[in-house]
């Protein structure tokens, strides 16, 4: 049964009038007239009784005016959500993001794709290190990551969102707790609770220590953020960590700036050439509020 039957049915249902319906239909009366006997030769049965004066509609015309409505109404709302998808304005975004992300940017981000783009919905694989983040967006299990640059594949793009000090993460009863300030040699002596896996951090918080004099003492390691500060409140070691993760207050665990330290980029990551209106849209979003570092863009792009 063709789509432009139903309307036709449906115009002629709802003005009573073959001729007025034909002109809501920009078309003349014969071509109208002659489409509903065809769909009533289709269906097997009258949908209007005509008389010189009325049409009106039959029993079973009433029962199909009723599913030519549903019908319609649901086509005219599919192809809404198919133009919102070309569009970039209706979809949904995996994302994944490191441990620490989650404090300030993954908020940041959440509040403008709500505001902005509140037909995206967004589902977040959390706590996944710079490789894992890497490998999903190349086997597309995830759309977008927010890591730690640099990667390792040509085939992923990014932009940095943010550059982190590191800082120091102490037991709160830890002589050194008190300190405005300190220096990486400073904790030459202390055992450091460290990630589990190879990470950006991790090589940070090394090159860090190198550099000034020692190689930190890996007492414990951990794939999580949070367990990472949880064993620090405990006691048992201390930490260096991105900026960030100071906006997760917990008991137990004090934040000491250092002295030079090494920064760390959070970036948004995503494949190369992925086409997507829906992320296309939401890039050109984030430039509009200016949540790229563009100075760093540029860079990137001169290298």
């Amino acid at each position: 049964m063709e789509i432009r039957l139903l309307r036709y049915f449906v115009a002629v249902a709802e003005t009573r009038h073959f001729g007025r319906a034909a002109e809501r239909l920009h078309m003349a009366q014969p071509p109208l007239s002659q489409a509903i006997r065809q769909l009533e030769a289709e269906l097997g049965a009258p949908l209007f009784s005509r008389t010189t004066r009325r049409v009106d509609l039959t029993e079973a015309g009433q029962a199909f005016y009723a599913d030519a409505l549903r019908i319609l109404r649901s086509l005219d709302d599919s192809a809404r959500r198919v133009r919102r998808i070309a569009g970039g304005s209706h979809g949904l975004l995996r994302i994944g993001l490191t441990g620490s992300a989650a404090y300030e940017q993954l908020p940041r981000l959440a509040r403008l794709v709500k505001d902005e783009l509140p037909g995206v919905a967004l589902e977040i694989h959390s706590e996944m290190l710079t490789p894992a983040q890497e490998a999903a967006l190349l086997d597309g299990s995830i759309d977008l990551g927010l890591l730690r640059p640099p990667t390792r594949e040509d085939a992923i793009s990014h932009r940095t969102v943010a550059a982190e000090p590191l800082v120091a993460a102490l037991p709160a009863q830890h002589p050194l707790a008190g300190e405005t300030s300190l220096r990486v040699a400073d904790l030459r002596a202390e055992d450091f609770v460290m990630y589990s896996a190879s990470s950006v951090v991790n090589d940070a918080v090394v090159r860090s220590c190198l550099a000034a004099g020692f190689y930190p003492n890996r007492a414990h390691e951990v794939g999580e953020t949070s367990i990472l500060l949880a064993l620090v409140a405990a006691e048992l070691g201390i930490a260096l960590v991105p900026g960030s993760v100071r906006a997760m207050a917990l008991t137990g665990v004090v934040f000491v700036p250092l002295v030079e330290p090494e920064v760390v980029r959070l970036a948004l990551a995503w494949r190369t050439g992925d086409d997507s209106p829906l992320l296309r849209n939401l890039l050109s979003t984030l430039d509009e509020h200016a949540v790229f570092d563009d100075e760093e863009h540029r860079e990137d792009h001169r290298n």
